[in-house]
């Protein structure tokens, strides 16, 4: 059996330490065409970007993304990043267009081509179904004087920008500037719209993200879970709910429904005498106790419990108690 591979050491003559140095100023070049490129793409933004914009946010159905190639890879993420931030979007192949999905494509669509050269042959059944049918048609290419630049309603052009690629040829710098810039689109329009936390929850369901968008009004107690009892109770009554309800703690509300305090274990302990189970809840509830609202994020609701030094929490709305949340709710919910 052969024995693995050695693993590289350091020779007296640096050459090993010579190959680090290289890739790293590599990837630090890379990293540096792109950058400026980004910066390049910043300063010419203007008036077509706006105008873009007016378009999508016009569009009554969905954003058609197209690109083909790396193109095409990169029109795949801003259909997904449009989708997710409020504007329906969808990926359409150019090549699988001329067989058949152009019939994705409807009135009340706009098509969002992209190509760097703007000559993409594949693109030109697409093209001229969307000039047919007269459905917007947005360009981002690098050719100003391009066919497809020409034939859009409104183009976007990219600055000239040297690909990364040390031959100038892969496509690294152009997909970098291409995606950015639908990035930008994305949040422009998500921020013109009002986009909520709220909608973006429910598009964003699952996952960490979905779990730190969650709201205390998702996990919380209600109804009959709820360990609640009127002021005129005796303890020995408020013992046997917060018994029941085993949250360790009740509420005294009034005829209405609003908090007026709260008893927890700790206010047992410091009460505790032979008279304890004659007294009413009044005597005993701490007034004024704190509690949260119903459209506070559950992330926010598990800081204020730590930051209190209590495990459970009333939530009320208007002032009245409408819930109940221990910080074993945030936990089982995947919210720390």
């Amino acid at each position: 059996m052969s024995s693995p591979p050695a693993m590289p050491k350091s020779s007296s003559d640096g050459r090993q330490d010579a190959g680090t140095e290289a890739d790293l100023s590599s990837a630090k070049r890379v990293l540096g065409i792109e950058a400026a490129a980004l910066n390049a793409l910043a300063k010419s933004l203007g008036e077509p970007f706006c105008r873009v914009l007016d378009v999508m946010a016009a569009v009554t159905g969905r954003i058609v993304v197209t690109g083909m190639g790396k193109s095409g890879h990169v029109a795949h993420k801003i259909a997904s990043t449009l989708s997710s931030t409020g504007t329906p979007a969808l990926f359409v192949h150019p090549a699988e267009a001329s067989h058949g999905d152009l019939g994705m494509i409807a009135k009340g669509d706009a098509v969002f081509a992209l190509s760097n050269s703007g000559e993409t042959t594949e693109l030109a059944d697409l093209v001229a179904y969307a000039k047919r049918f007269e459905i917007p048609l947005i360009a981002v290419t690098g050719g100003a004087d391009s066919a497809l630049a020409e034939a859009a309603d409104v183009s976007l052009v990219l600055p000239q920008s040297e690909e990364a690629c040390p031959m100038g040829l892969a496509p690294t710098t152009s997909t970098t500037v291409m995606m950015a810039l639908g990035d930008a689109i994305a949040v422009a329009l998500l921020e013109r719209k009002g986009f909520s936390p709220d909608e973006f929850h429910v598009l964003h369901p699952g996952g960490k993200l979905g779990r730190r968008l969650l709201k205390v009004s998702d996990i919380m107690h209600t109804d009959e879970e709820l360990p609640l009892i009127g002021p005129g109770i005796s303890m020995a009554d408020a013992l046997i709910e917060m018994t029941a309800k085993s949250f360790g703690c009740v509420g005294i509300v009034d005829a209405k429904g609003k908090l007026e305090g709260v008893i927890t274990d700790g206010d047992l302990r410091r009460h505790m005498s032979p008279e304890l189970l004659t007294q009413s809840v009044g005597d005993i509830m701490t007034k004024g106790a704190k509690a949260i609202g119903p459209e506070m994020l559950a992330s926010e609701a598990v800081g204020f419990m730590n930051a209190n030094s209590i495990t459970n929490v009333f939530v009320v709305e208007g002032g009245r108690a409408v819930g109940i949340l221990h910080i074993h709710d945030c936990l089982r919910a995947g919210v720390a």
